[in-house]
């Protein structure tokens, strides 16, 4: 008899996505008070940047550490135990007066965010039917977006008003309500019966057939989403002089058009495949940073022509999330997701950290107006993978026919 989910439970994947929000909120908001935070503690725009890379290096290290650790643990302690410690991690950074203390902050949110997001991919994928998991992805995926939409924004709009440390006290009261909403609607039974993966399991399944080049995929789209993001305050000064008040306006622009490229992106790879909603995406994302740093090539324009670089940026590089991990998922088995949906998150924060880094060379070095060069050159090599990976596939298709 199956034993394969026949409904998609949206109650519970819903409940997921509150600590996605929680963490989506905190992890994106820094881009817009980067240049504040440098102020008030007086260091350069780019030893700020360095936030944002230990954050993702940490991340992509102890992430797969601890779900090594943790997957003995029940499901319910990791994800409700992961949120509070979160909350901590804010309280931390809200109570940090210095550079030391915010850096230590940030790797202890990192660490908490890399226990949580892949055990909340992983229930999530596990939880819906083969044909609906792309949606389900994408709902618990959505708990970032959303953050985007209104988090980051509401976020940046408040470090503006009352200071960068108010941002994260307000964080640490979302991550707060968001354990406290887990440990009342997660099931106690969540994860019964399941057992833990052994380390040559995960091993096993970094070897499995198109694996690893995906998750490369992932580290270089990664690369570029993030030499673009962690530098677009000053990107956005330096061609459209804008003032740092107007980022919180931005990033909900691109946070809406974010929620739009998941929605579509979820039900696009359920539909039409992965490999269908993967190409196009990073086609896309690539023109979109080609344009702004086009833009910026050619001297200083007014803020609205710089804004459909900024929703097609949106728009493409959440399209291809869910899409992604569902190709990820294909590829290894159900039983496995828990597995390479972590690694994923590494490689996917380890080019956030690369790019971090990226981009605050190009800044140091030339100037913000360069850094979609760099976003633009890491989308083409990955969608250049992509493309490599599936022919090979094919072949070994044919091969086994």
């Amino acid at each position: 008899m199956s034993t394969e989910p026949t409904s998609l439970p949206k109650g519970l994947l819903y409940t997921l996505a509150l600590g996605t929000f929680a963490i989506g909120t905190e992890s994106f908001m820094i881009a817009g008070l980067l240049p504040r935070i440098a102020s008030d503690l007086a260091v350069t725009v780019t030893q700020a940047g360095l936030l944002v890379t230990a954050f993702a290096l940490t991340y992509a290290i102890g992430g797969p550490l601890l779900a090594i650790f943790t997957s003995g643990w029940p499901r319910r302690t990791v994800l409700v135990g992961g949120m509070a410690a979160f909350a901590l991690g804010n309280a931390l950074a809200y109570a940090s007066h210095d550079y030391l203390g915010l850096l230590s902050a940030r790797v202890l949110l990192a660490l908490t965010a890399g226990l949580y997001t892949p055990s909340a991919n992983a229930l999530a994928s596990a939880i819906a039917p083969p044909a609906q998991r792309g949606r389900a992805l994408a709902i618990v995926s959505g708990g970032l977006t959303i953050a985007i939409v209104a988090g980051v924004p509401l976020g940046t709009l408040l470090g503006t008003h009352l200071g960068w440390r108010a941002t994260f006290g307000a964080v640490a009261l979302l991550a707060a309500f968001a354990a406290a909403a887990l440990a009342i609607g997660l099931p106690r039974s969540l994860g019964e019966g399941s057992k833990p993966v052994s380390l040559e399991a995960r091993l096993d399944a970094a070897r499995l057939p198109g694996v690893l080049p995906t998750l490369v995929v992932t580290l270089l789209w990664g690369t570029g989403t993030y030499a673009v993001l962690t530098y677009l305050a000053p990107y956005l000064k330096r061609v459209a002089d804008m003032p740092a008040e107007g980022m919180s306006g931005i990033l909900l622009l691109w946070g809406v058009a974010a929620a739009v490229g998941l929605a579509l992106g979820g039900r696009a790879t359920d539909r039409f495949g992965s490999f269908n909603v993967v190409v196009p995406a990073l086609l896309l994302l690539a023109a979109a940073f080609y344009y702004l740093a086009a833009m910026a090539g050619f001297g200083h324009w007014p803020l609205g022509l710089l804004l459909p670089g900024v929703v097609l940026w949106g728009l493409a590089t959440w399209g291809f999330y869910p899409a992604q991990q569902n190709s990820l998922v294909n590829r290894s088995g159900v039983a496995l997701a828990p597995v390479v949906l972590s690694l994923n998150a590494s490689f996917q924060y380890a080019g956030f950290s690369l790019g971090a880094l990226a981009g605050g060379f190009a800044v140091a070095h030339a100037s913000p107006g360069v850094v979609g060069w760099v976003g633009g050159s890491f989308e083409v090599l990955a969608l250049v993978l992509v493309v490599v990976i599936e022919r090979r596939g094919a072949a070994r298709r044919l091969v086994v026919a």
